[in-house]
This record gives C-alpha cells, structure tokens and sequence, in this order.
C-alpha cells in the first residue's frame, strides 16, 4: 500500500510543532512532528514521500547538519527551513544548499501552506524520475556485457561498420546485438534508445 505524502516536522519547540501539525490538521494532511533531528532520522523511511518542515537551530544535530545529511541519499524530501530572525544568513545557506524555501518566524500560514504545496510537488516528480530510472536500471542489467558495448558505441553516434572494426566482430553481428539491446530497453527507434541513454548518462 503506498503511503500517503506526508509533513515531517522537526523541531525542539513544542508551541511550532502543535502550530504547524494543527495547521495540516486543517487542510487534512497527514503529519508527523519530531524533537530533534536524530529522532527524524530514526524513523526516516526514503520510501515515505512528503517534504520536511525543519528548524535551523535545534539542540543537538542542527537543521542545516540534517540538511546536508540527507542530500547524500538517493532519496530524501525536499526541505523547507523556518528559522528565527537572526538565523537568515544560515537559512539563505540552506537553501543554496538545495532547501525548498525559508521561512521566518513568526510564519504567515498560507506563506507555508503554499511552501509545503510547492515541494510535495517536488517530492512527487523526483519520485516519479527515480521509479523511472529504477526500471531503465532493470532493462539495462539484462544486456550482455557485449550488447552494452555496442550500444553505448551506437548513441555516440558511430556506424554500425565502425562498431565492428573496434570491437574486432563483424557487422552482422553488431547489427545482431544492436537489435537484441533495444529489444531488452524496449526501444522501438534510436531517437527512443538516445532518449533512455540520456537519462541514464544525466543521473550519473
């Protein structure tokens, strides 16, 4: 059963936690607050979709420490920063650093609704890039060590007679494996393969 996006709230003041948990109460969607950012990262599930409401300053690991944290997973929620005044310079950081938004507080709550809209949005298409990914992937690994040679020779934009004087084979059988690879990538024409191969080659 796939979970629902949800609102992971992550700070050591319990009065913004309520506020904001209260705040996705009333538009019916589902939240979850945390005291710190370790107690986050012991429950976190990559494969939970929503976006992150995460305070700067915090006892412990900081906001901007469990920012940079997760940026080193294949998969993690877009961050929203909600800092105190004298805490802009480092939610500016933040957000060089890859953060959704920044957010002073006290907030504007429909400043936040449509903040926390914005990533689930986010969330939603890295999720739907990395499925797709995952199943290219899955293609991918079926192709013979060979196979993959010629393919990757072919979206280069080399000749099928060029192909086979590198690799020391002939042409018949370059045309053989070239045909068996977009078999297996379900590529019906090179535009297609050329299409597939970028897609992997821009996530490496």
């Amino acid at each position: 059963m796939t979970k629902e996006s949800t609102v992971f709230i992550v700070d050591d003041d319990q009065e913004v936690r309520e506020a904001i948990a209260l705040l996705m109460q009333s538009i019916e969607l589902p939240a979850l607050t945390y005291t710190s950012a370790q107690e986050f990262l012991d429950q976190f599930d990559p494969q939970h979709p929503g976006c992150l409401v995460l305070d700067v300053r915090m006892k412990g690991m900081s906001g901007l420490a469990l920012q940079e944290h997760l940026k080193t997973l294949p998969l993690a929620p877009p961050v929203i920063i909600i800092t105190g005044h004298g805490d802009v310079p480092m939610a500016v950081q933040a957000v060089q650093n890859g953060a959704s938004n920044f957010i002073e507080k006290p907030f504007n709550e429909q400043t936040l609704l449509d903040s926390i809209h914005r990533a689930l949005e986010e969330d939603a298409q890295q999720r739907g890039k990395a499925i797709k990914l995952a199943e290219i992937q899955k293609k991918l690994d079926l192709l013979t060590k060979r196979e993959r040679q010629v393919i990757d020779q072919v979206v280069k934009g080399k000749r099928n007679k060029t192909i086979a004087s590198e690799l020391h084979i002939t042409q018949s059988t370059v045309e053989a494996h070239r045909a068996k690879a977009m078999e297996k990538l379900a590529a019906n024409s090179l535009s297609e393969l050329m299409r597939i191969m970028i897609t992997v080659d821009s996530q490496q």
